[in-house]
């Protein structure tokens, strides 16, 4: 197998791993949106390391942290409806971010490949990046999945049981900004929330409990990485879209399935 699969390969089932578990609370909390508005903001932190000259990695990460943060304060204060303040944050970001990126000189942008992934031109240093950044996410998950859990159940029940709701939802939200920055270069912006939702939506359809449908997600995510892969490969087409190609015909195989 060529050098490039491998890393393509590897880097797109470290992404699913950690995907997998943090869509099913997207999909529990009714967050698809949130998601968009985080993977939007990564245009812009594209941008701001192109005019700063650093890492373009660490600009994206500052960028998804401050707009996540931004969308915590803003929903605390309630003065606008949430899909009101998620739609302003969200299309706000990226716009400036186009914008922004037109004042890049010198530098050639390849924008089709931040909005729509590059996994096959994944390097070693990046699948290093991806892999310290899934095993924060992972490991942070594990720590708050029990009070996650609870508040994503019935939030007032948390709260009389002890969780320390607004704590554990902002660190739910800076987990999600986390993986969107690290799976930029995998499915690209406008495609990463579709493979946090779409293998939890799949697994749902078959999973008896919260940790069968993390689990199954994983698989889910960590299949369609491998078909959308292969297929990129074989027919020559985008591999990011590829990827979630796959994990629409997985999910519309399970809606058939589960019918039958």
């Amino acid at each position: 197998m060529d050098d490039f699969l491998i890393r393509a390969l590897l880097a797109g089932l470290l992404i699913a791993i950690i995907a997998g578990p943090l869509g099913v609370f997207i999909l529990w909390r009714r967050m698809a949106y949130f998601g968009d508005t985080l993977s939007h903001s990564a245009i812009l932190g594209v941008a701001l390391g192109l005019l700063l000259s650093i890492d373009v990695k660490i600009g994206i990460l500052l960028s998804t942290l401050l707009v996540a943060g931004l969308l915590i304060y803003s929903q605390s204060q309630k003065k606008l409806a949430s899909d009101t303040i998620l739609g302003i944050i969200s299309h706000s970001a990226l716009s400036l971010g186009l914008v922004l990126i037109s004042f890049v000189d010198g530098v050639k942008v390849d924008i089709e490949s931040w909005l729509f992934g590059d996994i096959l031109a994944v390097s070693w240093n990046d699948i290093s990046y991806i892999a310290v950044g899934v095993s924060v996410v992972a490991l942070v998950l594990l720590a708050i999945w029990k009070p996650l859990l609870s508040l994503t159940v019935h939030e007032e029940l948390a709260l009389v049981e002890g969780v320390n709701v607004s704590l554990i939802s902002a660190i739910y939200t800076l987990l999600i900004a986390v993986l969107v920055a690290v799976a930029m270069k995998i499915v690209g912006a406008l495609l990463i929330t579709a493979l946090l939702i779409i293998p939890a939506a799949t697994a749902r359809q078959f999973a008896k409990t919260p940790e069968q449908m993390a689990f199954y997600s994983i698989v889910i995510g960590m299949l369609a990485v491998l078909l959308g892969i292969s297929a990129s490969f074989l027919s020559d087409t985008p591999a990011g879209p590829s990827i979630v190609v796959s994990a629409t015909v997985l999910f519309l195989m399970s809606q058939v399935f589960k019918r039958t």
